[in-house]
């Protein structure tokens, strides 16, 4: 047994505290190009679950990150994540926010939370409608002008726009709540009379509350995280489907920080929503990575997080 499966298995009975160890196939990293990693994990219990980790070294020469920039009568066009990357000549993407409408067939959306493509901040902070599932003022992932990156939280006293940053807001998107904090897992809680203080809020019509959480839901989800040193950004997507299948955010967060070493993470859009895609370094052509749930094949979102590397 590999040191990953181990230690895949230890996480499952103790850390998560399953009464069976989980058994997972680590595939053998692969390095499409300079400066980015890409891992495959499959795992048996606690349900079958795919899981892909990008792991992106910021510092690397040439390296861009890119985020779908406002656009349209709302904040942006949607469109799938795929399609951003064809279109921007990015090598690899995911979704990235939450947005509204939703569900809807329109062409435009806003997008929830902050948000900013190279120093243009087109959404702030907010209190978003789906209380039951993002916290007021969602944290976002920031990148900023020099490839630094870190999780920024709204500034107490400031507005809408104010960030508890250094320098200039540049590349950031939201997601619905930290879920991993300084190296340990977040997940936020519903607010009940005895509990008043929590960041969710029931709902809708009974349907999330402390008895049965949305961060308990198993379906396909995107997580974006950062290292302690703010150099290594971690993109991970894990597929999912019908409740039978996939990754809770805190199961993810798990694997994060115990094999990536990742120090703070944010879940951001998943379910249909939930894409990576990358440019195929055997053909050159943009294609998916994973297998979107939707009937009808990717969903078009309202943004997407994209890596750019330097042509070798």
């Amino acid at each position: 047994m590999s040191r990953a499966v181990r230690l895949l298995a230890a996480m499952a009975a103790a850390a998560l505290g399953l009464a069976a160890a989980a058994h997972a196939a680590a595939q053998v990293p692969s390095r499409p190009w300079p400066g980015v990693t890409l891992t495959e994990r499959t795992f048996e219990t606690p349900r079958p679950a795919r899981m892909i980790v990008a792991q992106v070294a910021l510092d690397t020469p040439g390296l861009r990150v890119i985020v779908t920039p406002p656009s349209g009568g709302r904040e942006t066009i949607r469109e799938t994540t795929l399609e951003f990357l064809a279109r921007t000549g990015a090598h690899l993407a995911v979704n990235a926010h939450f947005f509204l409408p939703f569900p809807s067939d329109d062409t435009e959306a806003w997008v929830i939370g902050l948000a900013a493509a190279d120093g243009r901040v087109y959404s702030t902070f907010e209190t978003p409608e789906q209380a039951y599932a993002i916290v007021a003022d969602a944290p976002a992932l920031h990148i900023d002008a020099r490839n630094r990156a870190r999780i920024v939280h709204r500034r107490r006293g400031r507005d809408a726009a104010g960030v508890d940053r250094r320098g200039r807001v540049w590349n950031a998107v939201a997601g619905s709540a930290q879920i991993l904090t300084s190296g340990r897992i977040t997940i936020p809680r519903y607010r009940d009379a005895t509990h008043p203080r929590e960041a969710l809020v029931p709902g809708p019509e009974g349907r999330y509350d402390a008895g049965r959480s949305w961060y308990d839901v198993v379906t396909s989800r995107t997580v974006a995280g950062v290292s302690r040193s703010g150099r290594v950004l971690t993109l991970a997507v894990a597929a999912g489907r019908g409740g039978v299948e996939g990754l809770t955010p805190g199961e993810i967060a798990e694997v994060l920080r115990r094999e990536f070493g990742v120090w703070d993470a944010i879940n951001l859009d998943g379910g249909g929503s939930t894409t990576m895609a990358w440019r195929d370094p055997a053909t050159g052509e943009p294609a998916l990575l994973n297998t979107p749930t939707d009937a009808a094949g990717a969903r078009r979102v309202a943004s997407s997080l994209a890596i750019v590397v330097r042509p070798q």
